[in-house]
């Protein structure tokens, strides 16, 4: 199989450094707010990689860090009132807690910068004796970038280049503008550690460089990240594990796309941030997975209006032709079926045909995009074998179906009994002709009372709507009710 490196810029067959172990680690979520769609598409595909190079046969170790210490998380502790540690705790809880709403496994090793504070001080403290960095008076350590001749090499970027757009430090013990920081001295009010320079905190670089070397030793096989951390951030790993070790860090750069909200980068300064719970509130977690896979996990994601309730349609007109399937297989349970040679050649060369391709696409630098185009042809054939009405049709129907769902579980996909969600979908996408009429009556007598301004009535027309499985949503002009 082949992986595009962001080192070489190129696709590359896959070698492990060591026989078929291979250790994968992902840059995790800086825990200063709720998890947005970012979070949850990189989750989504470091996923999806770890569990393709298991299907391969690999033996894989991947982990995943939390960052609960770092400057924005501190801003928060001061906003809230909330002891950075504590708010930091509360965050990943309830991260977890959406992340397993989104059917996204757990990597198989967590990784905590604060249960990790040992083995940094003691990297730092390598580095400095080492040359590579050095400590100032205030009880700051940096990294001296002119002591690593590579420096530059992931994002191909010179000097000016790094001083332009990046935000850099003043101090004015710095021996150079662009060194960075290792150990932070701590301010007053903020939670800090003791180290050989004084009370401080790591820097956010140091993080996945320490934790890494702690979980994996000197090299890794697979490090990735959204493209936006190639640089400074992976570009500092390199810089201060290769310094220390004067090994190659990583042999496979990988970099998923960014996220961008009609056609706008997604950022909390824009006002654009989508959350993942928010989404799930309107879409099923397959959907969303859907929409996302779709794009190559290397190029940026488009969200607009039309993505994710396309996706949740193509998964219903998917999942009514698997519901026609299971009840067919269904009503025919137990009985003895006949299925001439032919027609079980034709079932199996279709399996095998749904596996290859599948595998294919995945091998070819996990190709989701490709691998989900191809399940239209697959249930156009399935819709038609259902419209033989014979045996043969049904069993390669039946094969085919059951195909798809072992297959494309990987990505996360068809994991759901069909009738439900289909059920599940004509609720929420009911029309205001499929509202009993009972409910509309409830609804009518509610905006009546509202435009009399009997606000108490109005209220208890809401709970009674609710009762009945529907909430309302009011308007200058009107009222719109959904399902519940």
């Amino acid at each position: 199989m082949k992986i595009y490196n962001s080192l070489t810029k190129r696709k590359e067959e896959f070698v492990p450094i060591d026989g078929n172990k291979v250790k994968m680690y992902a840059c995790g979520i800086t825990v200063s707010g709720e998890a947005h769609i970012g979070h949850g598409y990189q989750a989504l595909i470091y996923d999806i990689m770890r569990k393709y190079l298991k299907k391969m046969g690999y033996d894989v170790t991947y982990a995943r860090n939390y960052t609960d210490v770092d400057d924005k998380i501190i801003a928060k502790s001061h906003e809230t009132g909330i002891p950075a540690d504590e708010y930091a705790a509360k965050m990943i809880e309830n991260i977890n807690a959406i992340m397993e709403k989104f059917h996204v496994d757990d990597p198989d090793v967590w990784l905590k910068a604060t249960e990790n504070i040992e083995n940094i001080i003691g990297f730092v403290s390598a580095l400095i004796e080492k040359g590579h960095a050095y400590s100032t008076k205030k009880g700051d350590v940096y990294f001296d970038v002119a002591s690593f001749p590579g420096y530059g090499k992931l994002s191909n970027r010179n000097i000016d280049d790094m001083l332009d757009g990046v935000r850099v430090d003043n101090d004015d013990e710095k021996k150079n503008a662009y060194d960075f920081a290792l150990w932070k001295s701590a301010k007053e009010g903020e939670i800090c550690w003791d180290s050989p320079w004084g009370k401080g905190r790591p820097g956010w670089h140091i993080e996945c460089s320490a934790m890494n070397r702690e979980a994996f030793g000197e090299q890794i096989d697979i490090h990735g990240g959204g493209r936006d951390l190639i640089f400074p951030h992976h570009e500092n790993e390199i810089a201060q594990t290769e310094a220390l070790t004067g090994k190659p860090f990583v042999r496979y750069w990988t970099h998923n796309g960014l996220i961008k909200v009609n056609g706008q980068k997604m950022s909390k300064s824009l006002g654009n941030s989508l959350l993942l719970a928010d989404l799930l509130e309107k879409y099923s977690d397959e959907a969303i997975k859907f929409a996302l896979l779709q794009t190559n996990y290397r190029n940026d994601i488009n969200i607009t209006d039309e993505l994710f309730p396309d996706a949740e349609k193509h998964l219903y007109d998917f999942y009514s032709l698997l519901a026609v399937v299971d009840e067919v297989t269904y009503k025919f349970k137990g009985m003895e079926i006949a299925i001439d040679t032919d027609e079980a050649l034709r079932a199996a060369e279709y399996v095998q045909k749904i596996e290859d391709e599948f595998n294919a696409c995945m091998s070819d630098d996990f190709n989701t995009a490709l691998a989900l185009s191809n399940l239209f042809g697959y249930f156009k054939d399935i819709k038609k074998w259902l419209n033989e009405k014979n045996t043969g049709g049904m069993f390669a129907a039946l094969s085919a179906s059951v195909q798809i769902r072992k297959t494309y579980a990987l990505l996360g996909l068809f994991t759901k009994n069909a009738k439900e969600y289909k059920a599940w979908y004509e609720e929420r996408n009911a029309t205001d002709e499929d509202i009993p009429a009972e409910v509309k009556a409830v609804a009518e007598e509610r905006w009546a009372a509202r435009q009399n301004r009997d606000w108490a009535k109005s209220d208890e027309l809401r709970t009674k709507l609710a009762e009945m499985g529907y909430a309302v949503k009011d308007s200058k002009t009107g009222y719109e009710l959904t399902k519940n």
